[in-house]
């Protein structure tokens, strides 16, 4: 495994003592238990994605029963429905900042394989694209459509908010 780079060898003891500070354990260790990076792309600013904490922790619950290590990290999103109005050209070249976040943090952490947490049309994308990068096993894993809002005892789903515009203008 490419992790094994990190667990076998001497000269990478501070290597792991780095790691266990971050919250591994000494057995995390073992050679046959991989390293599964998660790429989660949560935030509190794209409604898309203030669910996949959620997700994730289901993620890590379902590798650790497959033998594996779980390594989480973020990774970065531009919500489109906000970005348009204000700042839409960098929407677009985000989705290479995050192919190449997930590829940096999988191959600098020697990572056996990993999850992209995701949602939104910026971020899969990115997603994916690093998953034809890296040529290592990776699972895509979406959150699903926005849920709405209830507000003073009625549904509202955000994307309801253009049409308003739309109706307004």
């Amino acid at each position: 495994m490419r992790s094994d780079i990190l667990k076998k060898n001497i000269e990478t003891l501070p290597h792991r003592a780095l790691l266990m500070s971050s919250g591994l354990k000494k057995e995390d260790f073992d050679l046959n238990k991989p390293f599964i990076g998660i790429a989660n792309s949560y935030n509190d600013i794209i409604p898309g994605h203030i669910h996949l904490n959620e997700l994730t922790q289901e993620v890590k619950r379902g590798i650790r029963d497959a033998g594996g290590v779980p390594l989480e990290w973020g990774v970065p999103g531009v919500c489109d429905g906000v970005a348009m109005f204000v700042e839409m050209r960098l929407s677009l070249p985000s989705r290479e900042n995050i192919a190449d976040n997930v590829e940096i943090m999988t191959l600098s952490h020697s990572l056996d394989g990993w999850v992209g947490v995701t949602d939104c049309d910026k971020i899969t994308p990115g997603m994916l694209m690093a998953a034809g990068r890296l040529n290592i096993p990776a699972i895509i894993l979406t959150g699903g459509p926005m849920k709405a809002n209830v507000i003073d005892g009625k549904k509202h789903h955000p994307i309801e908010g253009f049409g308003i515009v739309g109706q307004v203008k």
